[in-house]
């Protein structure tokens, strides 16, 4: 993990958990799979986007994904996020519909999530890798006692942010939150395997009404 690059302010943010065993877990981890020859997503310098794109004082909005894109060229470290040129995800597609219905927003075509974490949407996946093909293979080398801290300095540490929890899986991080200062949106996960129960929740609407309501900016949501 040599070549990660990470923004400084998470970097201050972050220092005790780099210490912590479960970061140096999965340090081992992924050593030992790159060792043997196993082909891990992203890749290295990218482990880190979210954080390298979205410093720790400008985080607005939190998406919670599960585990990064398991297929060649798709994970970008940033979560639902594909970069442009790959082929627009089903659950994705989805977040696009839902857009397009809340706020009139045009369906981009393009599956590249960049402008919306420069605005300080913050795009957490729970797991930060993945095994080629398979999904869900890291899920228990310990990333998700490192993102959960996450989670948790966020929500102790700033004010008035939007937590979009979408999925089971998602709402399950809840209780990490502190819902008498942050706001919490819950829904179905836009899967297509959902059977379309996310669409309707207008999160992105109540994020933007929520945040200027504690006088900041509201997120652009147009894809650039």
């Amino acid at each position: 993990m040599s070549n990660v690059r990470i923004e400084e302010s998470w970097k201050i943010a972050l220092a005790d958990l780099f210490e912590q065993p479960y970061f140096m877990s999965v340090v081992t981890c992924l050593k030992q799979m790159k060792t043997a020859g196993k082909t891990i997503y992203p890749p290295g310098s990218l482990i880190f986007n979210a954080f390298d794109t979205t410093p720790f004082e400008k985080v607005k909005v939190v998406i919670l994904g599960q585990d990064p894109y398991h297929n060649p060229g798709e994970a970008m470290g940033l979560s639902f996020s594909v970069p442009k040129g790959v082929r627009i995800p089903p659950s994705l597609k989805n977040i696009y519909k839902e857009l397009n219905a809340d706020l009139g927003v045009k369906v981009p075509n393009h599956g590249d999530l960049t402008s919306w974490a420069k605005q300080g949407v913050f795009l957490l996946n729970a797991m930060l890798t993945v095994e080629h093909k398979q999904a869900g293979s890291h899920k228990n080398i310990g990333w998700q006692d490192f993102t959960d801290a996450v989670i948790q300095k966020l929500s102790q540490q700033r004010e008035h942010l939007v937590f979009m929890l979408w999925g089971n899986f998602a709402r399950k991080k809840k209780d990490l939150i502190d819902s008498s200062k942050h706001l919490i949106l819950e829904a179905a996960h836009p899967s297509p395997l959902a059977g379309g129960a996310f669409f309707g929740s207008k999160h992105f609407s109540q994020a933007n009404v929520y945040l200027q309501q504690h006088g900041m900016e509201g997120i652009n949501w147009e894809i650039t």
